[in-house]
């Protein structure tokens, strides 16, 4: 039998399960290894999928074998494609692969020749690109910006001269509990003109997505502190003309 993985997006809010098709279910059950970046925040998922696309039943957790994803665990992921088994990679970013460390173990599966099989689901960082009005044809995601202050100045100001000569959206995440510091160095070092958009609690019940000018986020600053968020920012000034 030959191997496959299969990529599950994952829930960004515990609320948002709306967002997740009812095939995936089906992935999950056809699955018997899981790679998960937190094994106990992925088997509460797969129980709610169970109670609502399968009431009156239970997910068995022990009929399937858990990891979690780290560099240790590399050979037990080649190991159990060479036995031929349908593995499923869960990461706790929406979808597996994008700003996540299942990307290793989906480079491993590419390397081996094996089958892998995105999953539509989640993704909190084209969710927010889409709803921020801004340039969604060119836009780059850079991930996590510099914790230390003047490092983290620096790249903000050549993000931000970037965007202004491509029109490119530069798309940032933090740690939630920095999510304030980080702002806090937006409001410094940015140019009051240059557009952010904040997407926090993407799919949440508390969801909040809102595009504004620097100068005008100063007069409020959201308080951010442990809220997922994804920061987008365009600093054209003739990209809405």
């Amino acid at each position: 039998m030959a191997a496959a993985v299969y990529l599950i997006p994952s829930l960004l809010a515990q609320e948002g399960l709306d967002g997740i098709p009812p095939y995936i279910k089906t992935a999950i059950k056809e699955c018997s290894v899981f790679f998960t970046e937190n094994e106990r925040t992925t088997r509460r998922y797969f129980k709610q999928l169970w109670k609502v696309y399968l009431p009156g039943q239970e997910m068995v957790i022990d009929d399937y074998e858990w990891y979690t994803i780290s560099e240790s665990i590399y050979p037990v992921f080649r190991e159990k494609i060479r036995e031929g088994k349908t593995i499923g990679i869960i990461s706790e970013a929406g979808c597996p692969g994008v700003a996540d460390p299942g990307q290793s173990l989906v480079a491993i599966a590419q390397e081996m020749g094996v089958a892998v099989k995105p999953l539509v689901g989640p993704s909190s960082i084209l969710l927010a690109l889409m709803a921020s009005g801004m340039n969604g044809q060119q836009f780059h995601f850079v991930g996590y910006l510099p914790i230390d202050e003047q490092q983290r100045a620096k790249v903000i100001k050549n993000l931000e001269i970037e965007s202004a000569a491509k029109n490119c959206t530069q798309i940032f995440i933090e740690t939630p509990y920095r999510n304030n510091q980080l702002l806090q160095s937006l409001m410094r070092h940015c140019r009051p003109a240059t557009r952010l958009c904040i997407a926090a609690n993407i799919t949440g019940k508390n969801e909040f997505i809102l595009t504004k000018k620097i100068s005008a986020w100063k007069s409020r600053v959201p308080d951010l502190h442990k809220q997922p968020a994804v920061f987008c920012m365009n600093a054209n000034a003739g990209s809405l003309t």
